[in-house]
């Protein structure tokens, strides 16, 4: 039960590709090494200010969806997990809301 196939399903290029050889050819080579930044350098925040150093903070590449931060209140100093912000606070992980206006400073926990 043979059948052929349309004329349209048949493969008109019947010739002997290496088009493997050219794609993989890794063995042909001496082996690359990749380079990854494992020394977790986080971005300075030295003179700026309190606004400038969240923006830093969130535009950074370490943060994905939390930061851990010291923060220092009219209050004193808490150690937060920062998820988020909106216009005037900063969302932590404890879904704690910290207004934006009475933070003094903001550091990485260290």
């Amino acid at each position: 039960m043979e059948k052929k196939l349309p004329s349209v399903y048949a493969n008109r290029n019947m010739n002997n590709s290496k088009n493997n050889e050219r794609v993989y050819y890794s063995h042909k080579e001496e082996p690359r090494t990749i380079q990854k930044s494992l020394d977790n350098k986080l971005p300075s925040l030295i003179g700026q200010n309190v606004e400038q150093k969240i923006n830093t903070i969130f535009a950074s590449s370490n943060y994905i969806y939390k930061a851990d931060v010291e923060i220092t209140l009219d209050t004193g100093k808490v150690i937060k997990r920062v998820i988020g912000r909106n216009n005037n606070n900063l969302v932590t992980m404890d879904n704690e809301l910290i207004p934006i206006n009475k933070i003094i400073d903001i550091e990485y926990k260290k």
